[in-house]
């Protein structure tokens, strides 16, 4: 069965947050898959899994990352899905510069957060 809700992270840095959604999803008997691809060390990994998204059936993306924080918007630029993004702390900044990459998307390039 293909997962219904991507998690997405930009690092391995990421996994001690995003596995908690992966767990609460699993409670409520939701199928999740895990990956994490870099929107900058590996951007056209990142599009290819953002081409083969709809046609796997997936329903929502969540995407998490920490400083620069462009994982969530690379994803909703690419995908007819919704995409929720997730700032995480990664930084000298404690969290704010993903925040503001997170949350300043241009127009036409929903994520929510």
């Amino acid at each position: 069965m293909n997962p219904l809700v991507s998690i997405l992270m930009g690092s391995k840095s990421d996994l001690p947050v995003m596995t908690q959604a992966k767990e609460i999803l699993d409670q409520f008997g939701i199928s999740s898959e895990v990956r994490i691809i870099s929107a900058h060390r590996t951007p056209n990994q990142l599009f290819q899994y953002a081409d083969n998204v709809k046609e796997r059936g997936i329903k929502i993306v969540i995407a998490g990352a920490g400083g620069a924080a462009h994982v969530a918007g690379m994803m909703a630029a690419k995908v007819a899905v919704p995409v929720l993004g997730v700032p995480l702390i990664g930084s000298a900044l404690n969290g704010l510069d993903s925040l503001l990459s997170t949350v300043q998307m241009p127009s036409g390039v929903p994520v929510a957060t």
